[in-house]
């Protein structure tokens, strides 16, 4: 089974879709697919589907889109319904999507992710920069980008993007290390504006254009940041940052050290760091 969900859902069996196009199995088939080859707890999919107020019938409903999947992974195995129960399992508690060892795109993000971390530890920045950014090309778009997310999915999305956004800032760090300066400026300057709030893609910004001997507009975008943040937040810009404003304003252009990269731990079970805060 092929699974990607970094980006619209696309579910393969054998080299067919089994993606339903109605709203709620689709929803069911996310959430399994995202932990393919672990339960899924009943309970886990009747949020997702109705929230804190399900109805009567939500056990039967649950199961007749189960059903409904089983039948379009059968029709990808040739109409074969017994090979079906052993691809999407019902086990006590919940239902399982067994992946048969196939590719997912999260899983191989977290791989890769956590290799570029690993090469990043280890000062091999150029090999950090290529494997972070194969890490970063799986993802067409944002996580379930064409699926209708309740609770559960809407929380696993939010967990994804804070895994994309440390592989982002880490790549990135990877890129300034290497003197890409330059090349960095035009994609800092449309994350920045995205990311209005967060620090650390702020700091690279002003470091990669004060290497390009732009300081004045390193210093405007400590001064929007700080305005942003102040207004939006209610908070001041962090010590490292006012640091490296600091430096910036009182080095010669090219003198400006690099922040210090807020230290990174170590990845568990193949997921990256936590994102840097103030991300809004």
């Amino acid at each position: 089974m092929d699974i990607d969900v970094l980006g619209a859902l696309a579910v393969r069996e054998n080299g067919v879709s089994i993606t339903p196009t109605a709203p709620k199995p689709r929803q069911v088939l996310a959430l399994l697919a995202l932990h393919a080859d672990q339960v899924v707890p009943v309970a886990a999919l009747t949020e997702e589907l109705w929230g804190a107020a399900p109805p009567r019938s939500a056990r039967t409903t649950l199961q007749t889109y189960v059903l409904q999947l089983r039948e379009l992974i059968a029709q990808a195995l040739g109409d074969d319904r017994a090979a079906a129960k052993d691809v999407l399992m019902t086990l006590p508690g919940g239902y399982l999507l067994a992946s048969g060892g196939g590719s997912s795109d999260v899983r191989a993000f977290e791989r890769l992710a956590g290799e570029g971390y690993r090469a990043m530890d280890q000062g091999a920045f150029a090999e950090a920069a290529r494997t972070l950014g194969r890490a970063l090309a799986l993802w067409t778009g944002t996580a379930f980008a064409d699926v209708q997310a309740g609770a559960q999915l809407a929380m696993e999305a939010r967990r994804l993007e804070e895994s994309r956004l440390c592989a982002l800032d880490q790549r990135i760090e990877a890129d300034l290390r290497l003197g890409r300066h330059r090349e960095l400026l035009p994609e800092l300057t449309v994350l920045t504006s995205r990311y209005r709030t967060h620090e650390n893609l702020h700091a690279q910004f002003m470091l990669a254009l004060h290497r390009s001997g732009r300081r004045s507009e390193s210093l405007s975008v400590y001064h929007q940041l700080r305005a942003t943040l102040d207004a939006d937040l209610g908070l001041e810009p962090s010590p490292r940052l006012r640091r490296l404003q600091h430096s910036i304003q009182t080095a010669a252009p090219e003198a400006a050290p690099a922040p210090a990269p807020a230290p990174a731990p170590a990845p568990a079970d193949g997921a990256g760091p936590p994102a840097p805060a103030r991300v809004r």
